[in-house]
């Protein structure tokens, strides 16, 4: 079914990027602009992990990397930064913010939570993994710079058999319970790639807003 076919019902329903955000450049940002067109999402929240469990700790603060994305998202209406993870203490488990996000707006709003396809092949070792899906959707997202990925295990082959749907309208449907299938434009773009050019004094611009350039200039980040 095509997104623009069907007749969405007017409920909200807010997408979540996580993720380190270190930074963030034109490939997280063009990803959350399609979605939100695709899955017709009222909203997008980027929420910078703190300590992310599955990650080497960032290169620069938490309060820097959350500086980045309020710069990153500015002028788009859609686009929200939530800074939750960084007040918590400990590791920045999904399932803690999403509980915390109903917690804040109740049972009723679906939320969408996404993910990289290539993340998603680890998912049976996030913390409280089978827990997630029933507080929120998840729309999983190709990356363009991942080649062939790892098979899915036979608990997450299930896990999506389970919940698997083509159809966008259900993430109206129900606040939680679906796992669907997005493609976007291919923007071979990765935060690590940008550290690696500023580090080798390259130039990183095209790569992320020049607001977010000139920010690493004038705190001097991502240097050797």
């Amino acid at each position: 079914m095509q997104a623009g076919s069907a007749t969405y019902s007017k409920k909200t329903v807010i997408g979540l990027s996580g993720g380190t955000f270190d930074p963030i450049h034109f490939g997280h940002l063009r990803m959350a602009q399609e979605l939100a067109e695709n899955l017709h999402l009222s909203a997008v929240r980027f929420i910078p992990a703190a300590q992310p469990p599955h990650k080497s700790a960032p290169e620069v603060s938490a309060a820097h990397r959350a500086a980045m994305v309020r710069l990153g998202i500015a002028g788009n209406s859609l686009f929200s930064c939530d800074e939750r993870e960084l007040y918590r203490e400990g590791a920045s488990y999904t399932i803690d913010t999403l509980l915390s996000l109903r917690d804040e707006l109740g049972t009723d709003i679906s939320l969408v939570l996404l993910i990289g396809s290539d993340a998603f092949t680890k998912f049976d070792t996030w913390h409280r993994w089978q827990e997630i899906i029933k507080l929120c959707h998840i729309a999983l997202v190709q990356r363009p710079m991942v080649g062939k990925q790892e098979p899915l295990s036979e608990p997450l082959q299930n896990f999506l058999q389970s919940h698997y749907t083509e159809n966008a309208e259900d993430l109206h449907s129900m606040p939680a319970g679906f796992v669907t299938m997005q493609t976007v434009t291919a923007l071979d773009i990765s935060s690590t790639a940008i550290r690696s050019n500023l580090k080798e004094q390259h130039s990183a611009r095209y790569l992320l807003p020049d607001s977010i350039l000139e920010y690493i200039c004038t705190y001097q980040l991502y240097t050797k």
